[in-house]
């Protein structure tokens, strides 16, 4: 009797185990899984990487209970819910190869998400083909990431950073701004260099026999930037060219101004807007600053736009949006469109092989206008972009973008099958802007 006391408990236990293995397997059925790689720590987390994960979580939130305006006002992406969760891409591309390994082959993710750093979208893709692992890069900006490769399982909702310094030339010559003697201080990795190279080379199309005086291309993520603004203002520019970010770009203005680096000089932060919120008085008025696409204040008066930006700001208890809130968003609203459009063409949910023919090439609604995978082989996204200026806004009580520019996606992107350098350097031959 004692033995099938013993046996009873003991087959009662596997019951409720096999019970709760099923129930948690029929549960992964229903769910998608993503797993998404962002700055949770360190000097780019605050303004950039820590923003984008609340763009995220705010749109699969969204997404999960269905309160998307139309088009996307279905239940779940391709009716499935979003299982979601988040690893810091602090720690350089060796240690995010490893997580990215680990999110792939331990913790059997269905999506791959995020990436901010060029650095580390440059090392990535290799290892997602070799995985044959479905991998969204939601920002990092260096072109040389389809126009150096190809890929099959990788796709970039996020224009490269060619656009914003086309845009940034195209945007001194509608104000009638003449530049005739340049500086430039970028981060010392593909961003920066990339960037300015972009800028530099549209300068010599559009400004020729411009002089560039002074090129400061500091450590990323080193903080101090006294000696290259003390070459800066020897050089006496009447231009300066930055794409720095995250906590780099915060120093150098609060450095810069100190030392009336902004009131002798005009100035270009090709990605700047997302430190306006953390920035607030300390941000220099007049400065001319992109957000890597319309976005935040840049952003177009659309139904979805609004509602973003509106609902956002209300949950999170913010003045505005900034890009990375909105690159998340745009990259959440890529998958749920692909995803929806495969079912409701084939009445099952797509594997990553079948997904990847709705995902080439695909044209999507955003809280930032429309974009479309229309370079890389139909992987890498265009879309418009927007410029504006720097001032402090008295009733807002915060700084914002005014005297805005807006530039047609075309315009300011190369075409499919042409670097964008090359473009550049060709005088841009193609759309008339």
């Amino acid at each position: 009797k004692q033995m099938e006391k013993k046996l009873y408990k003991i087959k009662k236990k596997l019951l409720i185990i096999l019970s709760l293995l099923f129930i948690g397997s029929s549960n992964a059925k229903d769910e998608i899984k993503i797993g998404i790689s962002t700055f949770l720590s360190g000097g780019a987390a605050s303004s950039f990487g820590i923003p984008l994960k609340q763009g995220l979580e705010f749109m699969f939130n969204a997404i999960n209970e269905g309160k998307v305006p139309a088009p996307y006002n279905t239940p779940g992406i391709g009716g499935k819910k979003v299982s979601f969760f988040f690893i810091d891409e602090a720690g350089g591309a060796t240690k995010q190869v490893s997580e990215f390994r680990n999110m792939v082959q331990r913790q059997k993710v269905d999506v791959v998400m995020g990436y901010i750093s060029s650095g580390d979208c440059l090392a990535i893709p290799a290892v997602a083909e070799e995985l044959k692992q479905l991998t969204i890069l939601i920002d990092c900006g260096t072109p040389r990431v389809f126009e150096e490769a190809s890929y099959k399982y990788v796709f970039r909702t996020g224009p490269h950073a060619a656009m914003d310094n086309i845009a940034g030339a195209l945007y001194l010559k509608r104000k009638g701004i003449t530049p005739k003697k340049i500086a430039a201080i970028n981060q010392n990795y593909a961003w920066g260099q990339d960037s300015w190279a972009d800028f530099k080379g549209s300068i010599d199309i559009f400004f020729p026999g411009t002089k560039i005086v002074s090129e400061q291309f500091p450590k990323f993520l080193s903080g101090q930037y006294g000696s290259e603004i003390s070459a800066m203002m020897v050089a006496k520019p009447d231009l300066i060219h930055s794409s720095m970010w995250g906590g780099d770009l915060e120093s150098f203005i609060i450095q810069g101004a100190t030392r009336g680096l902004f009131r002798n000089s005009k100035v270009f932060l090709s990605a700047g807007d997302h430190v306006l919120p953390s920035l607030g008085r300390n941000m220099p008025e007049g400065v001319i600053v992109g957000a890597r696409g319309p976005h935040g204040d840049l952003a177009p008066d659309t139904e979805l736009a609004n509602w973003f930006k509106e609902s956002l700001k209300k949950e999170l208890g913010i003045k505005m949006t900034t890009q990375p809130m909105h690159k998340g968003a745009m990259a959440a609203l890529f998958l749920k469109k692909a995803y929806d459009q495969a079912v409701k063409e084939n009445s099952v949910f797509p594997s990553t092989e079948e997904i990847i023919k709705y995902m080439e090439g695909l044209e999507w609604e955003t809280p930032s206008g429309p974009a479309s995978m229309a370079l890389g082989n139909g992987h890498q996204a265009i879309q418009d972009m927007a410029l504006g200026v720097t001032a402090w806004d008295k009733k807002e009580k915060r700084a914002k973008l005014i005297n805005i520019e807006y530039f047609k996606a075309e315009c300011v992107n190369p075409p499919e099958g042409i670097k964008a350098l090359d473009w550049i350097k060709g005088g841009f031959k193609g759309p008339d802007c």
